[in-house]
């Protein structure tokens, strides 16, 4: 198979998950067909630059507007795209997330180089673009969304060009099957899905080594922790949303006795809104009108904190 699906499947070839082949060709979402068509009518586009940067993307000089007009409209049939920015030959994909702002306020506190890494929840893959530029060897990333993964294949097309560096698998965390341990492994805002936060901490313990990083960004609010009653700023599956105090004792009573906050920062619609390339709700429709400080529901509007943990 040649094209955006051939080099997926080679991609996961080289990742040794071939299961992830028959994953996504048993799958049954009822918009998979006009993904994967989205993907096949990408056209063949040799880039003369690529960019791992702050819009991670890539150019051609000479470009016909017929190849232009083909790949925007393929893109567009993957919308909502909720990570980026994204540039492909003069497109730009503006996604709900300005990710590039989470990044700069977590990447001066990391050395990657060298490093072999998990992203999990990765979504479409952008961090693991930014930790390459970052001098990490490889980048491993799990999210069970097939929009997702699908949205990084037709990066990856035109970025990565079958070095399978940056890898995104259809799979969550507990269905990742065991391999060697990782470097550093980032969970970035997934902890506050989970019915048990704890033992999703203790999931990401158990695919470290000794000498590893772990990096947890979430959802944070002062005092006791929030359990929301039905949603948290419109999201129906918040179901506990940590103090500072809740993140460190996850964290410590998963072995991780080195824990540093290392930035705390309220979300903006600045870096979460509404475009074109995500025409849904966002966040100035989670919050209250006339209290922008508390959602609709009357909750504390979101902040965020990151913290990076060790084991030694």
């Amino acid at each position: 198979m040649e094209g955006a699906i051939g080099s997926l499947f080679s991609a996961w070839r080289d990742a040794s998950a071939d299961w992830a082949i028959d994953r996504l060709e048993q799958a049954s979402h009822g918009d998979l067909a006009r993904w994967l068509a989205a993907l096949e009518r990408l056209p063949e586009i040799q880039p003369d630059d690529v960019s791992l940067g702050r819009v991670v993307g890539a150019r051609a000089a000479d470009l016909a507007s017929a190849s232009t007009e083909r790949l925007e409209a393929a893109l567009k049939e993957l919308i909502p795209w909720r990570k980026g920015p994204f540039r492909l030959f003069g497109i730009d994909i503006d996604s709900e997330w300005r990710s590039d702002l989470k990044w700069s306020r977590i990447a001066p506190h990391l050395d990657l180089d060298g490093r072999r890494v998990l992203d999990v929840g990765s979504g479409n893959g952008y961090y693991g673009w930014r930790m390459l530029e970052a001098g990490a060897a490889s980048v491993v990333g799990v999210d069970p969304s097939l929009l997702f993964v699908l949205q990084h294949a037709a990066i990856s097309y035109y970025v990565d060009r079958g070095r399978s560096r940056n890898t995104v698998l259809p799979v969550g965390l507990d269905e990742l099957p065991a391999a060697v341990p990782f470097d550093v492994v980032f969970s970035m805002g997934v902890v506050y899905h989970r019915r048990d936060p704890a033992d999703h901490i203790r999931e990401l313990a158990g695919r470290v080594h000794d000498d590893s990083t772990l990096v947890v960004e979430s959802l944070i609010v002062d005092g006791a922790p929030l359990r929301p009653r039905s949603r948290y700023a419109r999201m129906r599956n918040v179901w506990l949303v940590p103090d500072r105090a809740a993140l460190h004792s996850w964290l410590a009573e998963a072995g991780f006795a080195d824990t540093d906050v290392v930035d705390v920062s309220p979300t903006t619609t600045a870096e979460q809104r509404t475009t074109a390339w995500m025409p849904y709700e966002s966040l100035a429709d989670a919050l209250d009108p006339e209290d922008p400080g508390r959602t609709v529901e009357g909750y504390p509007a979101p902040k965020r904190a990151v913290i990076i943990a060790r084991r030694k």
